[in-house]
């Protein structure tokens, strides 16, 4: 979705939430958090305040309705019970929540009792109050190793020589399984389409981190783009040097491709109503989608960005230099593209 969608979305929550919760958007809103992040931040709120509706651990009957003194004199086993309500919640699609959605679930609430209990101040200057319970709550524990889940993902990874001959299948193979019809609009999106799979490729950028990139963040003369990272945070990101040509012939024809208004800065476009407008992270996605499920396997962007992460620890078997390609603090997800393309394990029990 497009920044104004989450916006828009947004709106709708606070209208509804309690004031602390549209004070802590507003704290939180000029830090900056994403606008998407945020909003899956009050989606959790009011689903956690629903619950303790429901299972009357306030006695009001609304959610604008529940008080700073419930949150502050809620106790651990009033958590664990939430936690353990998500853990056997299921999804429209019957599938249990996963640990790492659970997980986003408690970060998510660590975040308001953290700014209701530090960074806010009554008339006094003090807190709101202090009591904060997230603190003796751990997160679940994730029931895979980061060897099972690299086992699980690498066949989903373009690996070897597989990003470059999936770039090479869209650029010469993929219209011959186009009808007539459907060539018209490939001709006119494949250069688009060619250089958002070699940016993902190249890059490692998350699929929103494209969406919301703007044509003045792009410089080829140093193979960079600029880009806003989880959190707000700004980051200039390199480009791999083998993806520039693909990204550098669809800005040579981007005005003429898209004809976009000089307002327009999305580096990505779409037509609408004949004019140029931003592409969204979903579009992206059905669009490697499509492409990824004709060249092998059905693939989301998430998985080109697991690609240039593996292929950058092989080539430097350094997990901090893939941290910072990836926008990460530290190297505490890195773990995983070590067991993915890391075979010395293999190697020593050959050996045996």
């Amino acid at each position: 979705m497009q920044k104004s969608d989450y916006l828009n979305l947004i709106d709708r929550e606070l209208v509804s939430s309690p004031w602390y919760i549209q004070e802590y958007y507003q704290a939180k809103a000029t830090v900056p958090l994403s606008p998407a992040t945020l909003y899956q931040y009050l989606t959790e709120y009011r689903r956690f305040f629903e619950w303790l509706i429901q299972e009357g651990v306030t006695p009001v009957k609304k959610y604008c309705d529940v008080t700073l003194e419930t949150l502050e004199h809620l106790k651990k086993e009033d958590i664990e019970l939430y936690k353990s309500y998500l853990l056997n919640r299921t999804k429209e699609n019957g599938r249990s929540l996963s640990r790492r959605s659970i997980n986003r679930s408690l970060n998510a609430l660590s975040s308001l009792f953290k700014y209701l209990t530090e960074d806010t101040e009554n008339s006094d200057g003090e807190p709101y109050f202090y009591r904060n319970v997230m603190r003796k709550v751990h997160l679940v524990r994730d029931n895979e190793t980061y060897a099972t889940r690299a086992a699980n993902i690498k066949s989903e990874l373009m690996l070897g020589t597989d990003d470059h001959d999936y770039l090479d299948y869209i650029d010469r193979t993929y219209e011959t399984t186009l009808s007539p019809t459907q060539m018209r609009y490939f001709k006119r999106d494949k250069l688009r389409d060619l250089a958002i799979n070699a940016l993902l490729l190249g890059s490692g950028i998350r699929v929103s981190e494209a969406a919301n990139a703007n044509v003045d963040q792009l410089n080829l003369k140093v193979a960079t783009l600029g880009v806003t990272r989880k959190g707000g945070m700004r980051d200039t990101v390199p480009i791999a040097p083998w993806t520039l040509p693909f990204i550098q012939a669809y800005m040579e024809q981007r005005e003429t491709l898209y004809h976009p208004q000089s307002t327009e800065k999305a580096l990505f476009l779409t037509t609408y109503r004949g004019k140029g407008s931003r592409m969204t992270s979903s579009s992206i996605e059905k669009m490697v989608s499509k492409y990824s499920a004709a060249f092998k396997v059905r693939v989301t962007p998430h998985k080109l960005r697991h690609t240039l992460a593996s292929k950058l620890y092989l080539a430097t078997k350094n997990e901090q230099l893939v941290a910072t390609q990836l926008g990460q603090n530290t190297t505490t997800a890195t773990g995983l593209y070590t067991h993915i393309i890391d075979d010395e394990q293999r190697k020593g029990l050959d050996k045996m």
